[in-house]
């Protein structure tokens, strides 16, 4: 059974094409813990590109009109989800609010920013899903504040256990727009990548750890 669709598919190709997604297992980039990855995912870039902003506008919510089409509000979850959840409520006539990654501080010390009313039906978008880490804060915060969350949509996902087991345990259903397999099946497809590499990215994604120790070892100059 494929794990991806015509517009899953869809959005891989505009990702790698405008290098929101950028492939390198031969080079790979150092994220904040020093763990090597082949891979890098800003989806911020397709915020400047009108074509594919419209595109996946229409998906994200097509998605939440399947899913949850009596919300009462939209959430994006600062900063990567703020645009396209501001797109999503704009689209669906819905207010829209946004949460901060933690508190301001200062102020009314607010997390979650603009006007929610507890028991309203919330949706959150979301940019990337890695861990789930980050979102399921922001979910959090969002109950905290009196939210019935109803579930939570994202661009793509690497789609780590983790992340699944994250969501399942703190019951938020969530889905995404594209996901790494299909990504991978694209790059592959369309040659940005061979098939050696194909298969050095199909191992990182099941132990990013492992994948990065052995890059490490077998480069130790690098």
């Amino acid at each position: 059974m494929l794990e991806w669709d015509d517009n899953s598919l869809k959005v891989a190709e505009f990702l790698l094409q405008i290098k929101a997604v950028k492939i390198n297992p031969d080079s790979p980039f150092t994220w904040a813990s020093g763990l090597r990855s082949p891979i890098y995912c800003d989806n911020r870039k397709t915020l400047s590109f009108p074509e594919i902003r419209t595109f996946l506008r229409q998906q994200l919510t097509r998605v939440v009109e399947e899913k949850w089409g009596n919300s009462d509000v939209v959430a994006g979850v600062a900063t990567g989800g703020i645009a396209p959840g501001v797109l999503v409520a704009q689209e669906m006539g819905l207010p829209f609010i946004y949460v901060r990654s933690s508190a301001k501080g200062h102020g009314l010390n607010n997390q979650v920013e603009g006007v929610l009313t507890p028991g309203q039906k919330v949706v959150v978008v979301e940019d990337l899903i890695s861990t789930g880490k980050s979102s399921l804060e922001a979910v959090e915060a969002l109950r905290a504040a009196g939210a019935n969350v109803v579930g939570l949509v994202a661009i793509f996902t690497y789609g780590f256990e983790l992340a699944k087991n994250n969501f399942k345990n703190a019951d938020c259903e969530f889905t995404t727009l594209s996901t790494y397999d299909a990504l991978l099946h694209k790059a592959h497809d369309k040659e940005y990548i061979n098939s050696a590499q194909y298969e050095s990215l199909k191992n990182w994604r099941k132990d990013p750890k492992a994948w990065s120790e052995e890059f490490i070892k077998s480069n130790p100059n690098d």
